[in-house]
């Protein structure tokens, strides 16, 4: 299995880490059955941010000398970063501090990536955001994935943002617009066109089984990205129970995907179509390749 989005789990989370928290975290994932992981950076100052990715590419270079050395994979395998913001809008912050959120310019995202291009894989960016469109195709260009996410766009700014180059839509139903009979909106758009990717939080609380069902009636299969959306804080088991603030507002996911899936299965979902959506899609999102039962980068 490969989450494309989480930010921690246990006792271990991507704000603020270390090198070694980052490592911890793959390892707790590892043990949890997931394979490989893109640990996701909050939204944050820039220089946070950066430090953040930059505690990430550390965990990478330490744990490609530990599989040099030994052979065998000891955790899952980090596979580089998900920017999580900050080109986002306030008006569907959910969790994230909307105080950090900024203006969509090529000025702005090259200070936040510099020196980092070879590990930023996703980025999630409200596409209504001024500026949004001209960014997101700078981005594509690159070769990083575009995700729309925490985004207020109605159908005709989500379809604007998926033509200049953005591939999916981040956490769909969650800090976004909500489909309306007379505008569908992001959800709606990304629903409706079947090239369009959409990560899906599975676990007991994000979103309504019903809601969950009609997803997987409706999307191709092969468009489906089930995530656990974990933070620090998170339970390593099956237990599911809410990761809350104070006020009762979900911070992140309650279970790792593999406790996810089998919760899907349980419940009766269609068994090639779960297990396609926690392994062999998101492989494909992120353009790795599969040989026997290891995840590898594809060749240059």
């Amino acid at each position: 299995m490969i989450d494309l989005h989480t930010h921690g789990l246990g006792g271990y989370g991507t704000r603020g880490a270390s090198p070694g928290d980052i490592l911890a975290m793959a390892g707790l994932q590892g043990s949890a059955g997931v394979e490989a992981i893109l640990p996701t950076i909050f939204s944050a100052p820039i220089d946070e941010m950066r430090r953040d990715i930059s505690a990430v590419r550390e965990a990478m270079r330490t744990q490609r000398e530990d599989r040099e050395n030994t052979g065998i994979p000891q955790s899952a395998r980090i596979t580089g970063v998900h920017l999580e913001g900050p080109f986002l809008n306030p008006a569907e912050a959910g969790a994230l501090d909307r105080g950090s959120f900024l203006p969509a310019d090529a000025d702005t995202w090259r200070r936040l990536v510099e020196g980092f291009e070879d590990i930023v894989r996703v980025v999630t960016i409200a596409p209504e955001l001024e500026g949004a469109t001209g960014l997101i195709s700078d981005m594509a260009g690159m070769g990083v994935i575009v995700s729309m996410g925490h985004s207020d766009a109605i159908w005709s700014e989500a379809e604007a943002g998926f033509r200049a180059g953005a591939r999916g839509v981040t956490h769909i139903f969650n800090a976004m617009r909500g489909f309306h009979h007379r505008e569908p909106g992001i959800a709606g758009f990304a629903l409706m066109n079947p090239d369009v990717y959409v990560e899906v939080i599975a676990d007991p609380y994000h979103l309504d089984l019903r809601t969950i069902e009609l997803i997987f009636r409706v999307k191709d299969p092969g468009r489906i990205l089930l995530v656990s959306d974990t933070v620090k804080g998170s339970p390593c088991s099956d237990e599911g129970r809410p990761v809350t603030d104070d006020k009762g507002r979900l911070l992140g996911g309650s279970m790792p995907l593999p406790a996810s899936v089998a919760r899907l299965l349980l419940l009766g979902f269609d068994r090639e179509a779960v297990a396609r959506a926690a392994t062999e899609n998101p492989a494909t999102y992120l353009g790795l390749s599969r040989i026997a039962g290891n995840v590898h980068e594809p060749e240059a």
